[in-house]
């Protein structure tokens, strides 16, 4: 007699997926505040967007984690990534005056393991309550065949709101305003590929080999998660005016600066103004790489940057603490400068 064929045989396996949505129900629940209507489980999240605006403007942003989920699945370590997932979407939108509303997530994998599952969420929800944003809604896609079992791919998305005379634009950036740059937690979650090709494939190296430089493992280096700036950028959002933001990510400093420019005006980066985390000094040392390739890859320690009157810079010092001056605005088109 010829086997019924069902989904489970197909490699579907629904009860595991029923498990994970247990095992994830206190940790999305942890992130909800007073704006959430219903709870997990309906088709779509609820969100009571309230009163306060009188001209709100919603800005939406969308990332992932990038290779740095190789790192992960090396370590078989996935409490931490979801923080990258989150960081990624809520840094990007801070960056136009947004403060985040709410969260999402789309997880795809080879094969359902609930433990697994409840690391990844567990790290979401862990951004999400250092943002401040409840997880309002996400999918969990099991896609045997077209993922290697074990591995996954993660996406975010969020959604946050900004009164229109408080968009952050660029436009009014002038000569002589200062960059101010807040330190990063790492390597965050860009270059990835470029890591993976030192240590792994150049140096040889396993995710358990202690380093001396990092005092840490290569894999405890490497997971490092990205910094949230959520709540920075609140201290000080109405305190100055800040004229552009900059979230470092791809791309590092000669991508990421000229976006926020206007036309005719540049920057010039005092390279020696902060201490360049070690990390990266290992990367450009080890792997034989130029400057410029660094900081065309990495944010080489500067996670997020504020363009701002010079005058205000005492402001955000006193608010923030361990921020540096780390530049200027120039005129020019040539983008960004560095100098020693």
């Amino acid at each position: 007699m010829e086997e019924k064929l069902t989904y489970a045989s197909a490699g579907v396996n629904i009860e595991n997926s029923n498990e994970a949505v247990d095992r994830i129900k206190k940790q999305v629940k942890r992130t909800y505040n007073k704006n959430v209507l219903g709870g997990l489980g309906s088709f779509g999240g609820l969100f009571e967007l309230g009163i306060g605006y009188k001209e709100p403007v919603l800005v939406s942003g969308t990332d992932g984690v990038g290779t740095k989920l190789k790192v992960a699945f090396l370590c078989d370590k996935h409490n931490t990534v979801g923080i990258d997932l989150v960081a990624m979407c809520v840094n990007d939108i801070i960056c136009q005056g947004a403060k985040p509303l709410f969260f999402l997530d789309y997880i795809a994998t080879g094969t359902v393991s609930p433990e697994n599952i409840e690391d990844i969420v567990s790290g979401i929800a862990d951004g999400c309550v250092q943002a401040g944003t409840p997880l309002l809604g996400g999918e969990t896609a099991e896609m045997p065949d077209f993922y290697k079992l074990e591995e996954y791919d993660l996406a975010g998305f969020t959604v946050g709101i900004v009164e229109k005379k408080k968009l952050i634009t660029g436009d009014n950036i002038n000569e002589g305003d200062i960059l101010v740059g807040l330190p990063s937690n790492g390597i965050h979650s860009n270059g990835y590929s470029l890591v993976r090709k030192v240590f792994f494939d150049k140096l040889k190296m396993d995710v358990n080999d202690y380093v001396k430089e990092f005092d840490l493992t290569l894999g405890e280096e490497l997971l490092k998660p990205t910094k949230i700036y959520v709540n920075d950028f609140l201290k000080i959002s109405d305190k100055l005016e800040i004229k552009g933001m900059v979230h470092v990510t791809g791309g590092g400093f000669y991508e990421n600066i000229p976006r926020v420019l206007p036309d005719g005006l540049s920057v010039e980066i005092e390279k020696d103004s902060w201490e360049i985390p070690n990390i990266f000094k290992y990367i450009e040392e080890k792997g034989n790489i130029e400057t410029k390739e660094m900081f065309t890859t990495f944010n080489m320690g500067i996670g997020l940057i504020l363009v701002i009157k010079e005058n205000d810079f005492d402001i955000v010092k006193n608010e923030l603490k361990d921020v540096k001056k780390i530049g200027k605005v120039v005129k020019g088109n040539f983008g960004v400068k560095l100098w020693e």
